[in-house]
């Protein structure tokens, strides 16, 4: 690394992936299970790459329900329209990989809440939200939070397992119909990471076909450490950066 003032740090991850550590919840939930907040992300993938303990991810898609294990090593992702909902077993640590870094700080995802909650934005909106800090009173938030999306959850997965798949692609389009009014600046961020990425990709390979590698006398290196430690995410404590690309994160998260 160099000394000095250094390089601007105005180049995004690999992809424009987002990146952040997390480790899942250890209360339990109304079924006995320790983990996390059920939920879906309407245009992003999601990947974990295990480097400690052991536990799963619960997965409802309209292909069935799964109980992936997850142990270190291990390397799980699932696409846009998956509920997912992370098991706690024994001290599990995950690294998270989302795509299109910006996207979830800015909102996609939706909790598996119940319909009649799901129903009425605003009531969506203050179940989903938590107040700031990481004291008691947001410990007590998300946990009310967590089981609310659990208590839809366990609904969808009843039903999925019973082979009717009817409850998750209606909560898939509710969840649409919540998320829709986000579009425009979604498209923006996208625009400018993980789009922008790709095109500098592109405008790389046209220089190389011309022989004129000069992009290259641009090329140094970067450092981030974790901004936030321990803050109350979807799915556990999560420790975050603040990287290229992205934006704060959305409360709902």
């Amino acid at each position: 690394m160099v000394n000095g003032p250094g390089p601007r740090f105005d180049r995004p991850l690999p992809g424009a992936v987002g990146l952040s550590h997390l480790c899942p919840y250890d209360w339990e939930a109304a079924d006995g299970v320790r983990g996390g907040s059920p939920h879906l992300h309407l245009v992003c993938t999601e990947a974990y790459v295990v480097t400690g303990g052991r536990g799963s991810v619960q997965t409802l898609s309209p292909d069935g329900y799964r109980d992936v294990p997850l142990e270190p090593g291990s390397l799980a992702w699932f696409t846009p329209g998956t509920v997912h909902r992370m098991v706690q077993g024994d001290g599990l640590r995950v690294t998270v990989l989302m795509e299109n870094s910006g996207l979830p700080e800015a909102g996609d995802a939706v909790f598996t809440f119940p319909p009649e909650v799901l129903a009425d934005p605003e009531a969506y909106a203050e179940a989903a939200a938590l107040p700031p800090g990481g004291g008691p009173e947001t410990r007590a938030a998300a946990r009310r939070r967590r089981d609310l999306a659990v208590e839809g959850y366990l609904g969808l997965r009843e039903a999925l397992v019973a082979g009717d798949a009817g409850p998750l692609r209606r909560f898939q389009r509710t969840a649409a119909r919540l998320v829709r009014h986000r579009v425009p600046g979604w498209r923006e961020l996208w625009r400018a990471g993980a789009s922008a990425a790709a095109a500098r990709t592109g405008q790389r390979l046209d220089a190389l076909a011309d022989e004129d590698p000069a992009y290259l006398a641009d090329a140094t290196a970067y450092e981030a450490a974790p901004t936030a430690h321990g803050g109350h995410g979807m799915c556990g404590h999560r420790d975050e950066y603040a990287l290229p690309g992205t934006t704060l994160p959305y409360r709902g998260e």
